[in-house]
C-alpha cells in the first residue's frame, strides 16, 4: 500500500501538496488536485485514519450494528440513537449486517482501529462467548439481554414478558398455542423459548417443534405463516408472533381466507407499532426509540470509563381485539 512519500513522487507534486489535497484543502490548483486523486487511485492509497484519531485522542462518530434497516423496529431504534447523539454533537455509522458474522467482525475491526469510538449492537449473530474475546477492542453495548456480566446491555425482560403475552392467552381459554420468532438461535429468541417450554409445562401441554415458527419477520412472513397454519391437520388456536409485520400479514392473510379472529384464531404480537393499533392487534408495547436513547447514554458512559451496567426498559400488555 504507497504512503503519501510514493503518491507525492508518482504524481509529479510535493508532500505538502498531496497533504493538502487529502484534508480538502482549498488552495490547490484544480490540475495538481486533479492529478493526486487520479494517483490515489491508481495506487489504491487508504489514508491512514488511525494515525489521525490517534492524534486527536477520538474520532467523534460511534457505529451502530444492526441486521437491517428495513424493518420499523431498528428504525425506531436509530431514531432514538440519532436523537441522542445530535445532542451531543456525535455522528454515527450505520453496518448493516443481516446476521452475517463477518461484517459483524468488521465493525469490530473499525473500533480496533479507533475509527469509532464505541459499537451499539442492537441485534447480532456472534455469541456472547464469541464476542467476549472483542471486550478489550474497545467499548461497546448490546440492545438485548446477555447473561454475561463484562458487556452493558439494555432491553425488556423478554423471557418476563413473553410470558405475560403467554399467560394471557392462556387465561382467555388457549392451550394449543403457537410462537413466531426471528431466529430460534437469536439471544432473545432463547429468552423467549424457555418462556413458552415453561408456560406449556405450567398447563401440562407438550411442546411442539413445528408450533414454532421460524424467520418470522416482515408481513411477508406473516402471511406465510398463514399458510403454514392452514395446512396444519391440527391447528393452533392462537399464535404469539415476535414483531408486529409478522401478525398483520398473519391478520391480513387469515381475513383474506375468512378466519375469524379471535374465534378460530388468536393473534398476539410484540413491539406496539402503529400498525397494530391501525389493525386491533393485541400486542406487548415496547418502547424502542427509549431504548435507542438510553443505548446512546450508556456507551457515552463506556466510552468515559465506567464499569458495564445493565438497564431495563418497561414493557406492558395492550390488549386489542385479535384476542
Amino acid at each position: 500500500m504507497a504512503n503519501i512519500r510514493e503518491i507525492a513522487k508518482a504524481a509529479g507534486v510535493s508532500i505538502t501538496t498531496v497533504s493538502r489535497v487529502l484534508n480538502g484543502h482549498p488552495y490547490v490548483k484544480e490540475e495538481k488536485r486533479k492529478k493526486v486523486l487520479e494517483t490515489i487511485e491508481r495506487l489504491e492509497y487508504a489514508r491512514n485514519m488511525h494515525a489521525v484519531h490517534l492524534s486527536k485522542g477520538f474520532s467523534n462518530m460511534i457505529g451502530v450494528v444492526l441486521p437491517t434497516i428495513s424493518l420499523p423496529y431498528f428504525s425506531e431504534l436509530i431514531e432514538g440513537i440519532a436523537e441522542e447523539a445530535a445532542k451531543a454533537g456525535i455522528h454515527f455509522a450505520l453496518y448493516q449486517t443481516n446476521y452475517q458474522l463477518e461484517k459483524e467482525i468488521f465493525a469490530l475491526e473499525q473500533l480496533k482501529q479507533r475509527q469509532v469510538d464505541g459499537l451499539i449492537f442492537c441485534s447480532k449473530a456472534m455469541s456472547d462467548e464469541e464476542l467476549l474475546n472483542w471486550r478489550e477492542t474497545g467499548p461497546f453495548i448490546l440492545c438485548q439481554d446477555s447473561r454475561e456480566q463484562h458487556f452493558s446491555t439494555i432491553s425488556i425482560p423478554h423471557q418476563e414478558a413473553f410470558r405475560c403475552g403467554l399467560d394471557f392467552l392462556i387465561e382467555k381459554g388457549h392451550r394449543k398455542i403457537a410462537i413466531g420468532l426471528a431466529r430460534k438461535n437469536g439471544v432473545n429468541s432463547h429468552f423467549r423459548l424457555t418462556a413458552y417450554k415453561e408456560a406449556l409445562a405450567a398447563i401440562g401441554e407438550t411442546y411442539r417443534e413445528d408450533w414454532v415458527f421460524e424467520r418470522s419477520l416482515t408481513i411477508t412472513d406473516g402471511r406465510k405463516l398463514f399458510s403454514e397454519w392452514s395446512r396444519m391437520e391440527e391447528k393452533p388456536t392462537a399464535v404469539f408472533v415476535a414483531n408486529d409485520q409478522v401478525s398483520a400479514g398473519l391478520y391480513l392473510e387469515a381475513r383474506h381466507h375468512n378466519i375469524d379472529i379471535p374465534g378460530k384464531l388468536a393473534i398476539l404480537s410484540c413491539d406496539n407499532q402503529p400498525i397494530s393499533e391501525v389493525l386491533g392487534i393485541s400486542t406487548i408495547e415496547i418502547k424502542i426509540k427509549d431504548m435507542g436513547r438510553h443505548a446512546f447514554r450508556l456507551l457515552q458512559k463506556r466510552i468515559s470509563g465506567h464499569d458495564p451496567e445493565k438497564q431495563i426498559i418497561s414493557y406492558k400488555l395492550v390488549k386489542r381485539l385479535t384476542v
